[in-house]
């Protein structure tokens, strides 16, 4: 069993973390809420008052956090692992994060000779608690060998994408793709609504055929229920669609549809639900349309 440090224990990465102390993992937890890492305490982590506490001595140095000025904290900060990290050790950051970024990270720590993977994951509070997970990973390849048999706890398709960064860009994809079927599917709900539909039973006949997806299985029942709680955060998905938008630029590409579905999040910000979860988009168009 390996000795990790484990940074961040929200939505995501607790459930995540939970699973490696389950496994019998050694695991040094840090998170800026204390309160948020008192079930695994009680399950066997120990709690540490920084980030390079949580990577001192470790052979795996997990980062689950929220933004990419977070993860620049905790790695390059005042008291950031980059303090304490030791040789021949791996970080992996499952934060989504900007490529950039992550290929900065890769070759500081190169220096200290120690390996880098850039691992956003998707699937949500679902997938976390599940250890369904996808994990596309950007990095060396034998670190990545190296980490399998951690990655194989939390996630069912973990693919080496390519070099630093290229877990990053994948995540990207992924965005972009989320962010196409979340409109559609929250279109579909308020167009068969307000055709009078049984919305239920509409949605059995969609979600086998051609509409099928992630958002149709596990959000649309949310928005039903009037559940608009988090699975993923609407100001994190505005982080990540950002991310795309200005990598997008980067690289000369107009993508109308993710800029499109980019103003309607932050409406939803506007509407006071950032840290709803991403299915509060029906409030948007709720919001647009006369629903009587």
């Amino acid at each position: 069993m390996s000795n990790i440090g484990w940074i961040g224990t929200g939505v995501m990465g607790g459930p995540m973390a939970a699973h490696l102390i389950k496994e019998g993992h050694r695991l040094a937890i840090f998170t800026r809420t204390g309160s948020k890492a008192k079930e695994l305490i009680d399950a066997g982590a120990r709690w540490v008052g920084s980030p390079q506490e949580a990577a001192k001595n470790q052979d795996f140095v997990c980062i689950m956090v929220g933004y990419p000025r977070d993860m620049r904290q905790v790695v390059f900060g005042e008291e950031g692992v980059m303090n304490t990290i030791k040789s021949g050790s791996i970080l992996i950051d499952f934060t989504t994060s900007e490529p950039s970024l992550a290929m900065e990270i890769a070759e500081a720590l190169k220096k200290r000779e120690v390996f880098s993977l850039d691992a956003p994951v998707s699937g949500g509070d679902v997938g976390a608690r599940s250890a369904t997970l996808s994990i596309m990973v950007g990095g060396d390849k034998e670190a990545f060998n190296a980490a399998k048999p951690i990655l194989k706890k939390l996630g069912k398709t973990i693919i080496l994408q390519g070099g630093p960064g290229a877990g990053q860009h994948t995540k990207m994809c992924n965005q972009i793709q989320i962010a196409g079927t979340m409109i559609g599917m929250v279109e579909a709900l308020i167009y068969g609504t307000k055709a009078g539909l049984d919305i239920e039973t509409m949605l059995k006949a969609i979600s086998g055929g051609a509409a099928a997806c992630w958002s149709l299985d596990n959000l649309a029942p949310r928005i039903l229920k009037g559940d608009m709680e988090p699975g993923f955060f609407v100001e994190h998905f505005v982080k990540d669609m950002g991310i795309a938008l200005t990598e997008a630029q980067k690289m000369h590409l107009s993508l109308p549809g993710l800029a499109l579905v980019h103003q309607l999040y932050l409406s939803v910000q506007a509407l006071g639900a950032g840290r709803k979860g991403t299915q509060a988009l029906y409030l948007a168009l709720q919001h647009m349309n006369v629903m009587d």
